[in-house]
């Protein structure tokens, strides 16, 4: 990439805050209109700055949940407790409001190219880069499938997404699942995978995404499977948002 572009994607702007919307118990997407936004690959991530008058500044960085479209980027953002930065995207941030934010960012975690089935694995909002990916499939072709771990129905995020993917994505509630669910129950084990994943004598490209002990008991079993370590790429997140 030409230092240019480099410095164009590493560059703070200010995106004003076009919609604020909840999406699931804990979790808000945002809709942000940066101004000069060069596009992303499904997978990518941005920076958000915040910084107060006395000049403290805190940093946080969110993957980008909408598929590659011009003028608009959407976030989904997990309020946590004691995030400063996440508390305010999701309790104080309004329409009309500006965010500092650079990018899109990162070239490892991201859709994968070639006519090779992609299986994506996420656990609570580990799901979020996989909303991009949905979308961006459903513009092209391939076989691109999710199986996506939830505490609850309350938890899910992007349900438009989930539903729009019609038969390519399963969904397990691991902490109750409400009157008629027909749904997967129970946590990600090797039966469920071996039941409802791409098998590994398909040769599919395996990107997992989560909190770090959902990763990394997925990525072992996985590996059991059958699965070549090589072709699975990981991408995991503290303690938060297990399932």
């Amino acid at each position: 990439m030409a230092p240019a572009a480099v410095r164009r994607r590493l560059t703070w702007q200010r995106a004003e805050v076009v919609q604020v919307a909840r999406e699931s118990a804990r979790a808000t997407r945002l809709t942000l209109a940066p101004p000069d936004w060069p596009g992303h690959v499904p997978g990518q991530h941005l920076d958000v700055r915040l910084t107060a008058e006395d000049g403290y500044a805190a940093q946080r960085s969110y993957s980008i949940a909408s598929p590659p479209r011009p003028a608009y980027v959407e976030l989904v953002v997990e309020r946590l407790p004691d995030g400063e930065v996440s508390l305010y995207l999701t309790e104080v941030l309004v329409p009309g409001d500006l965010l500092e934010l650079r990018g899109p960012i990162g070239g490892y975690f991201v859709q994968p190219d070639g006519g090779a089935p992609v299986q994506l694995i996420a656990g609570g909002s580990g799901v979020v880069p996989f909303l991009s990916m949905l979308g961006h499939h459903r513009a092209g072709d391939g076989d691109v499938r999710l199986l996506y771990s939830a505490r609850t129905d309350v938890d899910l995020i992007g349900r438009a997404e989930l539903a729009q993917a019609d038969g390519a994505v399963h969904v397990t509630l691991t902490r109750g699942a409400p009157a008629g669910w027909s749904g997967l129950t129970g946590r990600v084990d090797a039966a469920m995978l071996a039941a409802v994943t791409v098998p590994p004598a398909r040769d599919p490209r395996v990107l997992v995404c989560g909190p770090t002990g959902f990763v990394e008991a997925v990525a072992r079993e996985l590996v059991g499977l059958g699965h070549p370590p090589e072709q699975i790429r990981t991408e995991r997140f503290g303690s938060t948002g297990g399932t």
